[in-house]
């Protein structure tokens, strides 16, 4: 008997409030827990621009044979391009590279052990607070975790006090920076926070990790883009992870990549073969299909531009489910209690909501949300603001 002394572990809390939700007979239940796109139907619609490009991929598609260690390098090339911008010095001086993954969490992992493999007794720095999965990614690796600080129990953004705690990392410790639409959060830095951001990093001589899972979630593709770009621009050495999850609708298909920016060509062939060796031992070869349908989209004009509309308007829409839950509250006095939600970005908002309300909130109007007060705002139905803005401000009383 073999596994006798195997327990049972805790199944993942967001995952856990899915199954709630699912078993939940109220017929005006809200899902805003699992962080994926809904449309006003309340689906995770799949993209026009997606089916247009699978149906290419079935007609012309000749093979399904491994594609390398790195992934599909076209994917690869059309993914730094939409990362860095296709006028990028980098990629003129192939200075960037990317290193296909199984979604974003991928990259992750595939930094992860990159870090500690290749430079041994780096700790990483993460903000608090951050994405759950970050802390159990890297402490998986072996890799030493500390957290600055990022939005306090005031629910406001503290960019004194990361600043502050960054100033005291080691040297040549790995900051893990959230480039847009911050999860849980939702609180972004401005251009002139990332500048300070930037001159600390660079003077405390600190190796960037940019996780970059929301681009077009923000304030545009072009503009969520900012900060990894001015990094890359001023710093020799960056790391970014890339998501195809939100911004092309693909969660199921994990697709992903890790984009690795070095001082000079040749130095970024000898890290990219370490990147091959860790992958090898990770997943060998990373699933094929999400990636053949982003290289489809983002190699043909026009369905291209078809994409870049449909992120638009996810964009658009979930800005104005904040605007309008933030309306929604007025009546029952608490639009400047939350204000903060109408500014944040992406999906997800810190709502400022204690355990007790979220609770509340579950047991009482069957309003599913992390006990944090993390709300994914995307999941909101929009003819439905009014309850919604009800229930929270009668668990605010």
């Amino acid at each position: 008997m073999h596994f006798t002394a195997i327990a049972r572990v805790p199944g993942d809390p967001i995952l856990g409030l899915l199954e709630a939700y699912a078993q939940d007979p109220n017929p005006n239940k809200f899902d805003l827990g699992v962080g994926v796109y809904k449309d006003a139907q309340g689906l995770t619609p799949i993209l026009q621009s997606v089916k247009l490009a699978e149906q290419k991929l079935v007609d012309g598609q000749l093979s399904k044979s491994y594609i390398g260690g790195h992934g599909d390098l076209r994917f690869g090339s059309l993914l730094c391009e939409l990362v860095m911008g296709a006028d990028s010095p980098l990629i003129a001086e192939r200075r960037v590279g990317a290193t296909q993954t199984p979604g974003g969490t991928g990259a992750l992992r595939l930094s992860a052990d990159f870090i500690a493999q290749c430079l041994p007794g780096r700790g990483i720095w993460l903000s608090d607070p951050t994405w759950p999965i970050h802390e159990t990614i890297f402490n998986a690796a072996g890799l030493k975790i500390s957290h600055y600080p990022y939005v306090g129990a005031d629910n406001r953004l503290n960019v004194d006090g990361m600043l502050a705690a960054l100033e005291q990392a080691p040297k040549g410790d790995v900051v893990l920076l959230h480039a847009c639409c911050h999860n849980p959060t939702g609180f972004d830095l401005s251009h002139a926070d990332w500048q300070r951001v930037l001159e600390v990093v660079r003077r405390r001589e600190l190796l960037p990790l940019i996780d970059f899972a929301y681009q077009g979630f923000g304030d545009g593709v072009e503009e969520d883009a900012w900060a990894v770009r001015l990094f890359a621009k001023e710093l020799p050495e960056v790391l970014i992870t890339s998501s195809c999850s939100k911004n092309f609708g693909l969660y199921r298909e994990r697709t992903g990549a890790l984009l690795v920016c070095t001082a000079d060509a040749e130095k970024l062939l000898d890290v990219r073969s370490q990147l091959a060796a860790v992958a090898r031992n990770l997943w060998s070869n990373p699933p094929d299909h999400g990636a053949a349908v982003v290289l489809t989209i983002l190699g043909d004009p026009q369905l291209k531009q078809l994409w870049a509309e449909e992120v638009e308007a996810m964009r658009a829409r979930i800005a104005q489910l904040r605007s309008g839950l933030v309306e929604a509250l007025k009546p029952h006095g608490l639009a400047e209690r939350f204000a903060h939600i109408g500014v944040q970005r992406g999906m997800f908002s810190y709502t400022g909501l204690s355990p007790v309300q979220v609770q509340r909130l579950r047991d009482e109007y069957s309003i599913y949300m992390v006990s944090s007060g993390r709300a994914n705002v995307a999941g909101i139905d929009a003819t439905r603001l009014e309850a919604l803005a009800e229930a929270i401000a009668a668990v605010c009383k």
